[in-house]
């Protein structure tokens, strides 16, 4: 089986972790989401079932990458892998944090007593949200290159801008959420065999 070519799960993974992104990121423009409620804990769980999502997409990365590699280059891309990784696993406690918080807090004083109570607890700040996120997406981009370069590149050269140019957006105002996630569509649209001349496999 050629571990390059992608499957039906990368194709869903593709297309539904920036879907879901961007209905986060809408759902958080409406009036009351960012407050205990609905609004809070159906965009947050669309946001957690996102980010899960990019879990095939980095395998899939890493996959379509590696083959064609010498050993330096594939140690660097198991290193971008592991880096990816643990970034994603620490958004995804951030985004449980918050589902958590939004659940149990009662009114918005009260979301913000318990996001101090938790974020004051040693290493949850640094893991969960100040620099553990921002893991996810250094190898992300990481990956996306070394996927954009050589001979068996499986990307073109705008998908790590895509991607690099969607994730400022967000730094500079999460309101740009929905424009990113559509950076990230295209970006990553190719490795599901989209608009690159072939039809990803279904098997």
């Amino acid at each position: 089986m050629d571990t390059s070519q992608p499957t039906r799960l990368t194709a869903l993974a593709v297309v539904g972790a920036p879907v879901l992104m961007a209905l986060y990121g809408g759902i958080r423009l409406l009036d009351g989401s960012r407050e205990p409620g609905p609004g809070w804990l159906v965009g947050h769980t669309l946001m957690l079932l996102g980010l899960a999502l990019f879990a095939p997409v980095l395998a899939a990365l890493g996959r379509a990458s590696g083959p064609r590699r010498t050993a330096g280059g594939r140690a660097g891309l198991r290193a971008a892998l592991a880096v990816a990784f643990a970034g994603l696993a620490a958004s995804l406690g951030q985004i449980g944090i918050d589902l958590y918080v939004g659940a149990v807090a009662v009114d918005k004083a009260d979301q913000h007593r318990l996001f101090d109570e938790l974020q004051s607890r040693p290493g949850v700040l640094p893991v969960f949200y100040s620099v553990g996120p921002l893991l996810f997406y250094v190898g992300l981009l990481a990956l996306l290159v070394a996927a954009s370069v050589g001979a068996g590149r499986v990307l073109r050269w705008w998908s790590p801008v895509l991607m690099l140019a969607g994730t400022v957006l967000t730094a500079a105002d999460l309101a740009f959420i929905p424009v990113a996630a559509v950076c990230y569509l295209l970006a990553l649209a190719p490795l599901a065999g989209f608009g690159a001349g072939r039809r990803p496999a279904l098997a």
